[in-house]
C-alpha cells in the first residue's frame, strides 16, 4: 500500500512585512496626532476670542445706561448672567477659561486703575495662564479699530498698549503680532511660558 503525503503550503506574512507595517502605521499616528494638536490649538483660540467678545459685549450692554460699572466683579457677571457656562464651570465665584487659567473681572477708572470710589467708567477683563502662541495671536487680534470702540487699553503680562502708544516704543494699538510674541514670551526668546491678557473697555 502507497502512502501519498501532500504538502500543505502556509501562507503568512514575513517578519519584514509586519515591520513594514508597523512603519507605516506609526508615521500615520504622529500625523494624526500633529494634525489633531494643531486643530484643538487654533480652536481654542478662536474659542476664547469669542468668549472675551461675548463677554465684553454682555458687560458693556448691561452697565451702559449707567454710564458706570461700580461694584462689577467676577462674582457679580456671573450671578448677573453675563458669562457663559462654558467659563463658569459649575462655579457660582470663579471663571476658567480653556487654557485652565482664571479669568477675572473688575470695575476700572478713567485710566484703568482699581476702582475705589462710585463712579467707575471702565472694567477689565484678565486671562491667565495662556501658552505664548495663543496670546500672541489673541492679543494681536481686532479688538476694535479705534478708541470708539471702546477699548482703552491690552495688556501684556506688564505692558500697556494705548491709543495714545506710539509706533516707535510699540506701546499703541492694535498690537502687531511680532510685538505680542515678543512680550508673551517675556523675554523675547522662551517657549514654555504662560502669559496674561488685560483688556480694559469704557
Amino acid at each position: 500500500m502507497t502512502k501519498i503525503y501532500q504538502l500543505s503550503e502556509q501562507k503568512g506574512r514575513s517578519m519584514v512585512e509586519m515591520l513594514g507595517v508597523l512603519a507605516i502605521v506609526g508615521v500615520l499616528s504622529i500625523g494624526g496626532i500633529s494634525g489633531y494638536s494643531k486643530a484643538m490649538a487654533k480652536y481654542k483660540i478662536n474659542k476664547t476670542v469669542d468668549q472675551v467678545s461675548m463677554l465684553i459685549t454682555s458687560i458693556r450692554t448691561a452697565f451702559g445706561n449707567q454710564n458706570s460699572y461700580y461694584g462689577l466683579t467676577t462674582e457679580k457677571a456671573i450671578n448677573y448672567d453675563l458669562v457663559g457656562n462654558d467659563l463658569t464651570l459649575g462655579s457660582t465665584s470663579t471663571l476658567t477659561n480653556a487654557y485652565s487659567g482664571s479669568v477675572t473681572i473688575a470695575a476700572k477708572t478713567s485710566t484703568g486703575a482699581a476702582c475705589s470710589t462710585t463712579y467707575c467708567p471702565a472694567f477689565s477683563v484678565t486671562y491667565t495662564n495662556l501658552d505664548r502662541q495663543a496670546c500672541a495671536v489673541i492679543a494681536s487680534s481686532d479688538w476694535g479699530g479705534s478708541a470708539a470702540s471702546g477699548l482703552y487699553s491690552i495688556t501684556i503680562n506688564s505692558s500697556t498698549h494705548t491709543w495714545n502708544g506710539t509706533a516707535n516704543t510699540g506701546d499703541g494699538l492694535p498690537i502687531g503680532y511680532d510685538k505680542a510674541m515678543s512680550e508673551c514670551s517675556g523675554d523675547g526668546k522662551s517657549k514654555y511660558v504662560t502669559a496674561t491678557i488685560m483688556w480694559t473697555y469704557y
